[in-house]
Order: structure tokens, then sequence, then C-alpha cells
């Protein structure tokens, strides 16, 4: 960082956040707040002070440094993205067909590449700038089963001090010879990259088992040996996405209840451990989700485009499990956490389910933090927590425009950026205090001219 990072920082704007962790989704719009005119102080990449301008004003020094005004906008705290896969960064919008045909035709082609350092580094630069791009300051990543990916991953985000969670995929059977590892080499891969990376700065390190049907038994043993070794590591992994996936992993560990079981059985379940889907979850897996404590990733357009089925958050909040939203970039078909949580309201009404506006803004932000255990650390604005915010641009188009002067309050302006924002939405981007990403200026328009 240079030296401006020490200096005290001010923002001006329009604020929106939750105020506090809301494990009952009933108490999020009581917790929501929202200063019309509001200032933010920044120093070292904390929150030094939260509130009203009015309030405020008075003790921001006269050789303040920086002081940006974003009062047409909307700040709010950065998306925090529970789930994506840094390898399938430029394969989203391939066709589809359903998870094992897709991971079969595109995922695994694309990880290949990861064994070129070169090629690790180029893609690592574009995912971290797309994930900028669209707001998301905080994400938990798979890397390929290739140590260089997580390295590359790493140490780009470094460079911004941003958090990420990431790992190198455990994967030692049906898969691409050229993408498997072995149970001892995993281990030792694994155990060397966390020993490096894990707690370096903003950066941690998830142990990352890929599911249980590319990991055997042996290796699900060394990834809880792992676990046991490093207990604040994270783990991260897949649950019950597709139909075919659970009769196969039903046939792989017959000795087991169920999915679910498969990790629990290996000491890879508990606070630190985020499971993506669980679309397909069976009554004893719900159980055992709350009585551990692990977290669910919803991922609606994943779910959606590969034909999964329809994730039950009522289900989730009637057992009380912490869940976070994410892209699952590249079953995922976009970046955006505005056009996820799109999605997300539709998987919902799908269902007759209740999906507010504060429901939704909470589960990517502060509800995201809380799934990954970071909501002591980012999420909201409170005093100490790490700055990293959003500035929403909700005129970003001719239609947004319109939305905008229509919007009767807060909830109505949310809801039209969830509905038609994508990137274009996303006017700044602040990383530990520091502007990390811009929008350009827009372009003209022209009209055709025959004369």
């Amino acid at each position: 960082m240079t030296d401006t990072h020490h200096a005290l920082v001010a923002i001006r704007g329009r604020f929106l956040d939750v105020a506090a962790v809301c494990d009952n989704a009933s108490l999020i719009e009581e917790n929501i707040r929202h200063h019309e005119d509001g200032l933010l102080l920044i120093k070292e990449g904390r929150i030094e002070w939260f509130g009203d301008w009015n309030k405020g004003q008075e003790i921001i020094p006269a050789n303040c440094l920086l002081h940006h005004h974003h009062r047409d906008k909307l700040i709010v705290p950065g998306f925090v993205d529970t789930h994506l896969h840094f390898p399938q960064a430029e394969i989203v919008g391939s066709y589809g067909e359903q998870l094992l045909q897709w991971l079969e035709n595109h995922a695994f082609p694309a990880e290949k590449q990861f064994h070129d350092a070169a090629h690790a580094t180029e893609m690592a630069d574009f995912f971290i700038d797309q994930l900028l791009r669209n707001g998301t300051t905080t994400a938990s990543v798979f890397c390929s089963v290739h140590p260089r990916s997580v390295v590359a991953l790493f140490e780009a985000a470094e460079q911004i001090n941003m958090r990420v969670i990431a790992g190198k995929v455990m994967m030692d059977r049906n898969a691409p010879q050229e993408l498997l590892d072995s149970p001892k080499s995993s281990y030792c891969e694994s155990k060397a990259l966390i020993e490096k990376y894990h707690k370096r700065g903003r950066l941690l390190y998830a142990i990352t088992p890929r599911f249980a049907p590319t990991s055997t038994p042996e290796q699900l043993e060394m990834a809880g040996k792992l676990k046991q070794e490093f207990p604040d590591a994270y783990i991260q992994t897949h649950l019950s996405e597709n139909l075919e996936e659970i009769e196969w992993v039903k046939k792989l560990f017959p000795e087991q209840d169920n999915y679910f079981d498969v990790y629990h059985h290996h000491g890879l379940t508990g606070p630190r451990s985020i499971f993506a889907h669980c679309v397909h979850l069976e009554a004893q897996e719900w159980d055992r989700l709350h009585e551990t404590d692990s977290a669910i990733s919803f991922c609606p357009t994943s779910n959606l485009f590969l034909g999964s089925g329809l994730f039950d958050m009522q289900k989730a909040r009637e057992k009380k499990i912490r869940i976070g939203m994410a892209t699952d970039i590249g079953g995922g078909t976009t970046y955006s956490m505005l056009q996820t949580l799109s999605e997300a309201y539709k998987v919902m009404q799908l269902q007759g389910q209740r999906f507010t506006p504060w429901d939704a803004f909470y589960l990517a932000t502060l509800g995201g933090a809380r799934a990954l255990s970071l909501d002591h650390l980012i999420g909201n604005f409170d005093t100490g927590k790490e700055a990293d915010f959003v500035v929403l641009d909700p005129q970003a188009t001719p239609l947004q425009t319109r939305q905008f002067k229509r919007a009767e309050n807060s909830a109505d302006l949310l809801f039209s950026l969830i509905v038609l924002g994508d990137e274009r939405s996303i006017s700044h981007t602040y990383v530990d205090g520091c502007l990390v990403h811009e929008r350009p200026v827009k372009e003209k328009t022209f009209r055709r001219s025959c004369e």
C-alpha cells in the first residue's frame, strides 16, 4: 500500500447496511441502517467512524487527504460471494447440459490449462478484475488441482489486500488423468499452501475436496487430517446439487448414511465448512447441517442453468442454518451479485416463498459474511471493521433512471437495483479502504444520420 493508505479518508453519500446479524429473517428490516446523507471515515483500511454527515463533518480534519462525494449514489458493504471456481472464469455461458456432463465437457478441459503458470497468472488477474467490476470484495474460491493456481490467485488478491478464501482442489479419482492427485500429494501440497498463505494478510485457506465422487475415502481422510492440524482453516465442497450425483455418491460410499454423512464421517463439517448447493437434502442432512453449524452456499444461477433444482430457503431458515449467496462461476451465469439475487428471487417465487429486498441485501453482505464466519470483520459499516464497500449507481441505464424516479422508498430502490442491475450499476469498488475499480465514463449514444 502507498502512504495514502495511512491517511484519513472521508466518504460522503447515501449509505445502506444491516446493523446486526439476523439469524431470524424477520429481524432484518428493523436492523436496516440508512443514512440519506452519511459519512464514513477510514484509516489504514479500517472504519474509524460511521454516521450522519451533520454529526460527523466536524471531526473531519482540514487536511483530510480524500473526500469523495457520492450523494447521488448508494453506498453499501462489499458483496460476499461464498462459492465460485476461479479456473472456470472464462467458460461462463458454455452450453449447459446437466452437472456431470458439463464437468466433462467444459469444466475439466478448462482446468487442465492451469498446469501452465503463465495461464494461471493471466486468469487470476482477469478473475479478480471481474469480481471488482461486479462489486464483490470477498470470495470463497475453488482453484484447480494445481498448486500454482492457488499461488496465482492469492498473489493477485494480495496486490490489493483483498480478502479471499481459496484452496487447491483435492481430486484423486473419476476425473481426467491430468487433473488427478493422490491422497498423499494432495495432503502435502495443501499443507504447504496452508503454511505459506493461510492468514497471511487477508488471505485464508480452504481445504477443498472437489466433491465426494472425485475423492477416495483415503483422500477424504487426509483432508480431515489437515482440518485437525489446522482447525481454523476452512472446508469448502459441494453437496446434493444433482440427483444423478447423489445416486453416484450412494454407490461410492454405501457404508455412509447419506451424502452429508460422507463428509461428516471424515471430520469435514463444522462452523468453517461451506457446502454449495444443497438442493436435494434428506431430512437427516438438514438436521446435521444445523447440528454441526455448517453453512450453505445458495447458487441460484447455476442451479437453474444446469437444471439441478430449486434451493429450499424456507427450510434452511427453519433449521437456522447459515446461508450465503454465490455466483458459482462458471456453472453460474454471471459474476454479478445483483443478477444472482434477481435469480434467487425468482427461485423463491417458484416455490411460493417470501424473499424481500432486505433478505437479498442481507445475504449478499452481512449474511454472507456470517456464512463465512467473517461477520466480525466485514459485512457492514461498524467501527473497527475492514473497509470494503461498493458505490451503486441506481441510474446506470435509462430504464434504471426511470425506476429510480419512481421509487418511493429504499426498499423500492434496492429491489430495482437487484432486478435491473448488473456490472454497469457498480460505480466504484473499494477494498481495504482503497479505490480498486471505477466504472469507465459512459460512452455517448449516437443516432444514425443520413444527412
